[in-house]
């Protein structure tokens, strides 16, 4: 099935314009697509453009070259009050609204629709608490916002982007001041929004174990290359990770999703309980050997449980140990690199 995107470019060219009106090319060639009911993850190393890229595709910042189209109308022709209930954006900075309440603040999202006195009205108010109720902030709101921690503070900016009624939403490194269980919930509640509310969201970020578990489409951006977008695991499976990411010392793992420093050649062999068989893997590759299905030219490790790790040399020489620390003391002592 043919799908409508809500925002389209075409031969997109982003960058900046410097004094005396040099014109800086950040990247160019970027023919995208953004769904409503899709969560897009934008992952890039720093450089490669991806700030540019969200606040040229919100208007914020002037195109170089190229087209963007947003709800199938040029995104030049558009009003700053019409782009206000099309487009919400949260950028990098920490919001500075620490002297308003957590209510207040997300009523300024209300902004494009109260007029000129921006007075709220009855379905306004509505709208606000719908909004708040849906980041779950409802509880903060006769908070002052400087009472939030973070997390709770990125809620309440995107309960602000909600009470804007807008189908586009636009994030800048969202979870970058966030704990790791912000973060996480965070972007669950994006995927979220996205999916019960049909919108069509667009973050950058660096967490990129997290973009892969979450998001339905990656758009992968670095310098002086085309960008390659699709779902995760089909990214994944083609190979387009080791392509954009791995440089001197840095692999991605093509089986964990994450990216290692590269792992000598020291294979051992490893099989057993699935969860053990992840963590007695991540302290190998920690400690310089390479996990490998067991083969009978290797050291083999058989893990049963977490407390019964059970080691067999090439020479069939056998030790049980019952613990990761314990295997990794056994493992050091042993003189039997399987070479």
């Amino acid at each position: 099935m043919k799908r409508k995107p809500v925002i389209e470019t075409s031969a997109l060219s982003i960058g900046y314009i410097s004094g005396r009106k040099k014109i800086h090319i950040v990247h160019e060639s970027l023919n995208l697509h953004l769904f409503a009911g899709e969560l897009t993850g934008l992952l890039g190393l720093n450089g490669a453009g991806k700030s540019t890229l969200i606040r040229t595709l919100c208007g914020f910042q002037p195109k170089i070259n190229g087209n963007i189209r947003l709800m199938n109308k040029d995104l030049s022709d558009y009003s700053h009050s019409q782009l206000a209930r099309i487009t919400g954006v949260v950028l990098t900075e920490k919001t500075n609204a620490g002297g308003i309440s957590v209510y207040e603040l997300v009523s300024l999202g209300r902004h494009p629709y109260t007029g000129f006195l921006g007075q709220l009205k009855g379905i306004d108010h509505q709208i606000i608490k719908e909004s708040m109720e849906a980041v779950g902030i409802a509880p903060k709101a006769d908070c002052y916002v400087s009472e939030l921690s973070d997390g709770e503070r990125q809620k309440a900016m995107i309960a602000k982007v909600l009470a804007q009624q807008c189908p586009v939403i636009l994030l800048d490194e969202p979870t970058a001041f966030l704990d790791v269980t912000a973060r996480i919930e965070t972007m669950t509640l994006l995927r979220r929004l996205a999916v019960e509310q049909q919108k069509a969201i667009l973050l950058s970020t660096h967490d990129l174990d997290l973009a892969i578990r979450t998001v339905d489409c990656l758009w992968l951006q670095a310098t002086e290359r085309l960008m390659v977008c699709g779902t995760p695991e089909d990214l994944i499976l083609n190979g387009d990770f080791e392509t954009f990411f791995n440089k001197d010392g840095i692999v991605f793992d093509q089986s964990s999703g994450k990216l290692n420093a590269v792992i000598p050649v020291n294979p051992i062999g490893v099989e057993g309980e699935p969860v053990t068989v992840h963590w007695v893997s991540n302290a190998l590759i920690r400690n310089g050997y390479c996990p490998s299905p067991a083969d009978k030219n290797f050291t083999n490790i058989y893990c049963v449980n977490r407390n019964h790790l059970q080691i067999i040399q090439k020479d069939g020489k056998e030790t049980v140990v019952d613990s990761v620390e314990s295997l990794l003391l056994e493992i050091k002592n042993f003189k039997f690199l399987n070479h």
